[in-house]
């Protein structure tokens, strides 16, 4: 059993993979030769159900940046982490926001975290507003 955060690292190459080879996620999955962490798939599988919702969340707050022109690791995160504001409402919005932070240091650019860190906060101000708590 992994944590949260094995998971969310399995999660990102999972989708840096799906972004990358354009394949779906069914058939991404079966062609693993282990299957991953139950967290892990339920973030792809969720990021996928919504990815029209996801992506057009940052378009519309990506000033300057085109969506497709983003580095393909940031951008997986960015997904992954706008995935868990609006549909895993169990989870603290600073929770998500500093796992993808840590995942953006951790795999791309010295200037990611912060990049993330920005778009992150403002969706979820857009996500999760202050009264809800959470």
């Amino acid at each position: 059993m992994s944590t949260r955060r094995e998971a969310r690292e399995r999660a990102l190459s999972l989708c840096y993979e799906l972004d990358v080879r354009g394949l779906g996620v069914d058939e991404l999955l079966g062609d693993l030769p282990v299957p991953p962490d139950e967290y892990a798939v339920a973030l792809v599988q969720g990021f996928d159900e919504h990815r029209e919702e996801v992506d057009a969340l940052l378009r519309k707050y990506s000033e300057h940046w085109a969506l497709e022109r983003m580095p393909v690791i940031d951008r997986a995160v960015l997904r992954l982490g706008c995935y868990e504001l609006g549909w895993e409402r169990d989870l603290s919005t600073a929770v998500v926001i500093s796992e993808a932070v840590e995942l953006a240091k951790q795999y791309s650019t010295k200037d990611s975290g912060r990049f993330v860190n920005g778009m992150l906060a403002r969706i979820a101000v857009d996500l999760r507003p202050p009264e809800s708590g959470r």
